[in-house]
């Protein structure tokens, strides 16, 4: 992966995936169990979006950073 691809999940995909590792208890109840499940999921997909969010700031970022750095060069060179 080069150093300027950016990472996106698929919030319900990362969701499933942490709920796939997320067994019933022996001695739990259902609606226990669902609950536990539905807030799993729940904070699974927030936390999706919020790691999307972040990342895609931090692309906006570096990209910004290339272009002042480009920038800096081409002033540079021109006045010196």
């Amino acid at each position: 992966m080069a150093k300027n691809d950016k990472i996106t999940l698929d919030p319900a995909k990362f969701a499933a995936a942490v709920l796939g590792g997320n067994a019933q208890y022996p001695d739990e109840e259902n609606k226990l169990y669902i609950k536990r499940q539905l807030t799993l999921y729940l904070e699974a997909t927030l936390l999706a979006q919020d790691f999307n969010k972040l990342e895609e700031s931090q692309f906006d970022m570096a990209k910004a950073q290339q272009r002042e750095d480009v920038l800096s060069k081409i002033i540079e060179r021109r006045y010196h």
